[in-house]
């Protein structure tokens, strides 16, 4: 909490009247939004006490204060992994660090390959589920109840209220047909999954795959933030559609995904 309260109390420092509303977690790869970002502060997570350094490529590691949508937002360009060899504390930090700035609502994006046979390239999900398939979580270990309470409820991982905005907010953008609802399952990669890992995951009831957001998730509802939470579909896992990918795959089929993600986050916001 100390550390969580250093930084914090930085940053706030910096906004000056500045109050932040929402905060917005960019993925991999989905870093466009911040084009339509009224930037009125810039932090890189270097220069931000206690944050750590993002270090995949297409994370530029910044935390970016402005307007939009009319609505005053905190937005992390870029994200923390596990498989960097970070804490789940270490990873979810931003998180907590926003909720302490006063932030009301979290918005998360990812990169994700897509299980579900109807799914197809660059389409979105919104996520309405998870399965947190990796080793830890951020709450394990000693609770910070000034944050939460030790057992906090999963019931509702994913606000139904801004799940239904963000439904009706693709129907009046005329874009339905490319958003899809479904699970996420959240594994510690870096290495993508096997064949026979991507058959066991659709068994199991994942519609989508990735290596990111549930912690951020937990720690958000730890606490009480309701999140939406978005995946872009950027490669597709199911059988007869397997083949091999790279990072330059991914990126191209986030970019082709960025302007309706962009509509999208903005429709839900105008809507809060």
């Amino acid at each position: 909490m100390q550390q969580l309260r250093e930084a914090a109390d930085f940053i706030r420092r910096q906004l000056g009247d500045f109050q932040p509303e929402f905060g917005i977690i960019l993925g991999t790869g989905l870093g466009a939004l911040v084009k339509e970002l009224e930037i009125q502060h810039e932090f890189s997570y270097d220069d931000l006490p206690h944050f750590s350094t993002s270090t995949v490529e297409s994370h530029s590691g910044k935390l970016l204060g402005g307007i939009f949508a009319g609505r005053r937002v905190l937005v992390m360009q870029g994200r923390f992994h596990y498989y960097e060899g970070y804490t789940m504390q270490q990873v979810v930090f931003p998180v907590r660090v926003m909720k302490l700035l006063g932030i009301q609502k979290l918005f998360v994006s990812n990169a994700a390959g897509g299980l579900n046979p109807d799914f197809a390239m660059s389409d979105l999900m919104l996520i309405e589920d998870h399965l947190n398939l990796l080793p830890t979580n951020p709450l394990i270990g000693p609770n910070l109840d000034e944050l939460g309470s030790r057992f906090p409820d999963m019931l509702e991982p994913y606000d139904h209220t801004l799940l239904a905005q963000a439904q009706r907010a693709a129907h009046d953008l005329g874009f339905t047909n490319y958003v899809r609802r479904g699970v996420y399952a959240s594994l510690p990669g870096p290495m993508l999954e096997t064949p026979a890992e991507y058959r066991y995951l659709r068994t199991i009831g994942a519609d989508a795959v990735g290596m990111s957001t549930v912690p951020e998730v937990i720690a958000a509802r730890h606490m009480n933030l309701p999140v939406l939470a978005i995946s872009v579909i950027t490669d597709l896992c199911s059988p007869g559609k397997l083949k091999k990918v790279d990072i330059a795959d991914i990126l191209r089929a986030a970019a082709a995904a960025e302007p309706r993600l962009t509509a999208l986050i903005r429709a839900v916001l105008e809507r809060q």
